[in-house]
């Protein structure tokens, strides 16, 4: 049969079939590349031959031998986000094994994994039967189970099709090298996942500002920062805005400031979907600015400097608690920790 037919039974331009033919190849081809390097790996160390005894003529080779897992060379090193699994926003792959197996050989398979730009994490289970408990790879620990986990949507969009069938080959190869059965979602149902988790992040990333103009004189740097601590405002780490905690927990901030020029009005920043309902984000910032206005001599204004009406604080409100809602029945309440890595 023609490419032309081909294509035209797909609905695709001939340029579109031949693309995505030429896209299939390249990951079979990853895919191989990774379960031949893997294998490769695996067999190397097989083949190396015990030293026994205390034959001081061998000792170096010895110590050459066994693997270091220094910070520099481990995938799982201390920079290394932690987080805990959530099937909700992660493609989790899950690999058993047949006999235990110790956690330095896991460690030494996964040594040379590349540092994906999506955030992952790999956690064992003990072999030794510590309340089923999933955990950090420890090198010195048997372990019975592996899971692998890739976040699929974040703030930068959803995990690319690339990367997630590296991550899933280079997860099959690692189950072939240590003989593990492995459980994996199919690629295309976690590229769906993405793509849901992705519209739901667009739909619900929603950044409340209330703006304070300041109708009298420009307040200078030193007479803003007296205003702000008296409200207990904190100046953050790179003194460019203030923050404002609640119970050790940020709420809301200042916007960034420029100390060079005079200052005739701040905003006051509130990320929606990183506070929890409860914790009435948008209650207590709207009460801080009411506060900073009077002390300011000044006005609470919408973005086109018009002043803040009830009216327009009602459907603020009302609009809040329809996104609660959406959150909630979407499974990932505000102020979880799985909305705060959605959200990041």
């Amino acid at each position: 049969m023609a490419i032309e037919q081909i294509a035209a039974r797909f609905g695709l331009s001939e340029l579109q079939f031949a693309l995505g033919v030429i896209g299939i190849l390249i990951l079979i081809l990853v895919a191989l590349i990774n379960l031949r390097s893997a294998r490769s790996k695996r067999q190397a160390r097989l083949h190396v031959e015990p030293v026994m005894g205390n034959d001081a003529s061998h000792a170096g080779e010895l110590e050459r031998l066994e693997p270091v897992f220094s910070p520099e060379t481990s995938a799982l090193d201390a920079t290394q986000k932690r987080f805990a699994i959530d099937p909700r926003i992660d493609c989790v792959i899950t690999l058993r094994f047949e006999a235990p197996i110790k956690g330095s050989e896991i460690l030494a398979e996964l040594s040379d994994w590349p540092r994906f730009s999506a955030d992952w994490i790999c956690d064992g289970l003990r072999a030794d039967g510590a309340q089923d408990q999933w955990g950090s790879l420890d090198a010195d620990v048997q372990y019975a189970g592996l899971q692998l986990a890739m976040q699929l949507a974040s703030r930068r969009g959803p995990v690319g099709v690339l990367e997630l069938s590296d991550f899933c080959s280079r997860s099959q190869a690692l189950a072939d090298v240590l003989g593990a059965q492995i459980d994996m979602p199919s690629v295309s149902a976690m590229l769906e996942s993405a793509k849901e988790l992705d519209a739901i992040a667009a739909e619900s990333d929603i950044q409340l500002s209330i703006n304070i103009a300041f109708d009298g004189k420009p307040k200078t740097r030193a007479e803003l920062d007296a205003m702000l601590r008296d409200r207990h405002f904190s100046l953050s780490s790179n003194s460019r805005f203030y923050e404002f905690f609640s119970n050790d927990q940020l709420l809301f901030n200042t916007g960034f400031l420029d100390s060079d020029r005079p200052i005739t009005g701040i905003s006051l920043l509130l990320e929606v979907p990183l506070i929890a309902q409860e914790q009435m984000g948008f209650e207590r910032m709207l009460a801080e600015g009411v506060a900073l206005a009077e002390s300011a001599h000044g006005r609470l204004v919408d973005d086109n400097g018009v002043n803040l009406t009830e009216n327009a604080v009602i459907a603020i409100r009302q609009h809040l608690d329809g996104l609660y809602v959406r959150l909630e029945q979407s499974g990932i309440p505000a102020g979880s920790s799985t909305a705060t890595r959605l959200f990041s």
